[in-house]
């Protein structure tokens, strides 16, 4: 319940505190006093869009602070826990605007966001009227009132999860399928490539030893005979038979050289050792210089088919066993896929069942709710005197998407035979602010804690109507706070508080003033309203008559 509201230098405010009651508050005023600012200011505090101009001319800021009572369980106590603010029997709104435009918002005393004020509004304030900004006039939004109305919550969370699971499961058949076209686009291709690779049967390292061994053989005809040749003058013809007889004559001569003959015969020794190892090197140069000459042409065809399959497949040669797996394994999925293919689409066919049971739920509910919604609005319309009108919640099946195949439309007709159509479009002004006034109270029923704010709703209704929609107000501000703005003087005479707003000019600057009427200032305004400027003792009589009831 909204119980103050003080604004500093917003518009032609100067600075306003006003304290509101339980029940019905009225706000009267001539056109242009300053009672849309009002509005405007709530609307600001509460983290609404609006006009971006309401410091008022020559401040540095405007303020506006709203405190409402939070009696427990009210909704606005979650909004605060899941934003981690403070939370008790009050609830305090403050909010700056800066003459460049700055927003800065706390809640009881802590920063906050413009996300935040809006989610704490939607709990503690209903704003309706004629130009209504929630929905009732446009179709698109009908469906979720409807929704509200009827607490479908649950049902619809249903259906978003039914609608997500069937958009996977056609995602994940349609990826298969597309794969598997491709795959089997190519699938000529592939098992040629396949059983091309498989008879080759490259290895990892494979063509680089063939290329050396092909180096070697095609040079090894080149050297073997220089090898050979080179081996047999080391050998018992060449080198070795020579070292052998010297090393025999400087023998025999050692005994009468008194040892000058021992090094140079040590170092012979020495070099029979290594001419033995050389020998013995060169010997397994000439083993391994030793091939069958078809091995060479072997090597060069295997070596030559390796490379012609890296060019073919544009890969490195030693990818070819693993580029062989990637195709087999397309092969694979190809042959697989036919049985995987069908398990996916069953999945989306046991998606669909769950879709459709979810969305047919949810439709039964609508229909339910849209009849219980019809009923309950025309109850509200004959006391409005409206009785012989009609109100329906047209249902038609629209393209399925997560909230289910419904569209919703709320249609009206204004006398019996007429055709039913969209409600804008077919009431009048009067007509439409009392269904407007008919549907607010029986969707805002549900909904404790909430103070309602009616904008000109008797907009274009006077005389018996405007009382009808005046003790509608009243009966439905019995069960909380209602705050109605009119130019209706029987409706104002219903109001349990009433306050005046009134426009002033002093020293070149208007300034717009709200005053809280004692009873004979409210026979005085009711009486303005009644009569205009010139108030007359028949329009004090007629307003002190309205006052009674």
């Amino acid at each position: 319940m909204l119980r103050g509201l003080d604004i500093s230098d917003m518009l032609i405010i100067d600075r306003l505190e006003l304290g509101f009651q339980p029940g019905l508050n009225v706000l009267t005023g001539e056109t242009g006093a300053g009672k849309s600012i009002l509005l405007d200011s709530l609307g600001f505090v509460l983290g609404w869009r609006g006009r971006a101009d309401l410091v008022r001319q020559g401040a540095e800021q405007g303020e506006v602070t709203a405190w409402f009572d939070l009696p427990p369980g009210h909704a606005a106590r979650r909004v605060l826990q899941e934003a981690g603010l403070p939370e008790g029997d009050e609830l305090i709104l403050r909010r700056i605007n800066t003459s460049d435009g700055r927003k800065t918002s706390w809640v009881n005393d802590r920063r906050c966001s413009g996300e935040v004020l809006r989610a704490l509004s939607d709990t503690l304030v209903e704003l309706h009227g004629q130009h209504d900004d929630r929905g009732l006039l446009n179709p698109r939004g009908h469906r979720n009132i409807l929704d509200d109305f009827a607490g479908n919550g649950a049902a619809i969370a249903k259906t978003r999860s039914a609608w997500a699971a069937l958009s996977a499961a056609r995602k994940a058949a349609d990826k298969a399928a597309q794969e598997r076209a491709a795959i089997a686009a190519e699938e000529e291709f592939l098992r040629h490539a396949v059983a091309e690779l498989d008879k080759l049967d490259p290895q990892e390292g494979e063509e680089a030893a063939l290329d050396t061994r092909r180096r070697l053989m095609q040079s090894a005809e080149k050297i073997r005979a220089d090898v050979v040749n080179a081996y047999e003058i080391m050998g018992q013809n060449g080198a070795e038979r020579a070292l052998g007889d010297a090393l025999r004559w400087l023998d025999g001569a050692a005994a009468r050289a008194e040892g000058a003959l021992e090094a140079p015969m040590a170092a012979l020794n020495r070099a029979m050792v290594e001419l033995d190892e050389a020998m013995s090197g060169v010997a397994d140069a000439i083993d391994g210089m030793s091939f069958n000459p078809l091995e060479l042409e072997e090597t060069e065809e295997r070596l030559f088919a390796i490379r012609g399959l890296a060019r073919k497949h544009d890969v490195a040669p030693d990818d070819l066993a693993g580029f062989a797996g990637t195709l087999r394994a397309k092969l694979d999925a190809l042959d697989a896929g036919e049985a995987a293919q069908a398990g996916l689409e069953h999945a989306v066919r046991d998606a669909q069942a769950d879709y459709d049971a979810a969305a047919e739920a949810l439709s039964a509910a609508r229909a339910k709710a849209a009849r219980k919604l019809d009923k309950a609005v025309t109850a509200e319309l004959a006391p409005l005197k409206m009785e012989r009108a009609v109100f329906e919640t047209r249902i038609e099946p629209e393209e399925p998407g997560p909230e289910g195949r419904d569209a919703v439309a709320f249609t009206v007709a204004t006398n019996p035979g007429a055709p039913a159509g969209p409600l804008g479009k077919i009431a009048s002004g009067g007509e439409l602010s009392r269904f407007l006034l008919a549907l607010k109270v029986c969707l805002t029923q549900r909904q404790s804690g909430l103070t309602l704010i009616f904008d000109e709703i008797d907009r274009g209704v006077g005389g018996a109507t405007a009382d009808a929609v005046g003790r509608r107000l009243s009966a439905l501000a019995e069960e909380g706070q209602v705050l109605v703005v009119t130019h209706s003087p029987q409706v104002a005479a219903l109001g349990a508080h009433h306050w005046r707003v009134a426009k002033a000019v002093s020293r070149g600057l208007t300034t717009s003033t709200v005053v809280q009427l004692s009873q004979p200032e409210r026979v005085d305004e009711v009486a303005r309203m009644l009569s205009g400027d010139q108030v007359t003792d028949a329009a004090r009589a007629a307003a002190e008559a309205l006052l009674a009831g």
